[in-house]
């Protein structure tokens, strides 16, 4: 069974930082496009930040120039370094692997992770 497992959340003050990771397991991971969402209370789930299986990334804009997505494809790990952190980043964080070729439509998601920034 495919596993998505993210580590590294918290409570943070603002203007700090957090480097989420994201394991995957029974994948093959070089292949997905990866993503980092969140969903905080009352919100729907939006997403923070994209990398494709070549290393093309994307962000939302209100993380641009704070947040950085990286992957590791011998790790078969993906990393959200979080950087500047404001108090309406606080959300549950989801780890997320895609993989669309055709008719082959495969979705996976993390069981997700707290991030709360508060002083």
């Amino acid at each position: 069974q495919v596993q998505l497992v993210e580590s590294g959340g918290g409570l943070v003050q603002p203007g700090g930082s957090l480097r989420l990771s994201c394991a995957a397991s029974r994948i093959t991971f070089s292949i997905y496009d990866m993503g980092w969402y969140r969903q905080a209370p009352g919100k729907q789930r939006e997403l923070v930040a994209g990398i494709t299986s070549d290393g093309t990334t994307n962000y939302t804009l209100s993380v641009k120039g704070r947040f950085t997505i990286s992957r590791d494809n011998a790790e078969n790990t993906v990393y959200l370094q979080m950087n500047s952190l404001k108090p309406e980043d606080t959300a549950n964080y989801y780890c997320n692997a895609r993989f669309r070729r055709g008719y082959v439509n495969l979705n996976y998601w993390g069981q997700g992770i707290q991030v709360t920034v508060s002083s």
